[in-house]
């Protein structure tokens, strides 16, 4: 397996592994309308534009897992880190983040997930993250915003 940048070819194969990733997360909510099914290529394309999208490949050159992120005032803002179905459990989302969080020197980085997502609640935690505001959205879904600072010691503080 290797990580590395995606150009905007592999963006196609990202959304596709997108859509089945996220099939769990919708049978969760009770909903097939949740944001990451419903986006787009364009909007997909966007987020390319404006930050980094790593894609995990395996050895014959498939897109098992992708993550992505852009960095703004200081923090790097982590979306949609994804694992095919049937690669998970077997470190490519932790390698991933790792590598994601190697390419920002940011002092501080900030992911979301629903808070029935346990299972994602606890492998962002064992990396370090620790919830800092919680946020009801439409339909009443709740999600948990967690921060992970390089620095354990240094405490953020909103503006």
């Amino acid at each position: 397996m290797t990580i590395q940048k995606a150009n905007s070819s592999d963006l196609e194969e990202v959304l596709r592994l997108q859509v089945l990733a996220y099939q769990s997360e919708a049978r969760m909510v009770g909903s097939a309308s949740i944001q990451p099914l419903r986006e787009t290529l364009d909007e997909l394309h966007a987020q390319f534009d404006r930050g980094v999208v790593l894609k995990a490949q395996d050895d014959d050159g498939v897109i098992i897992g992708s993550v992505r992120g852009y960095e703004q005032d200081g923090t790097l803002y982590i979306g949609k880190l994804m694992v095919r179905p049937d690669r998970q459990n077997g470190g490519i989302g932790s390698k991933l983040l790792e590598s994601i969080e190697a390419l920002y020197s940011s002092c501080r980085y900030e992911l979301f997930t629903s808070e029935l997502s346990e299972k994602n609640l606890t492998f962002y935690q064992r990396r370090g993250y620790r919830p800092f505001d919680e946020r009801v959205m439409q339909g009443g879904l709740r999600f948990v915003y967690l921060e992970k600072h390089v620095h354990p010691n240094q405490e953020y503080t909103a503006g």
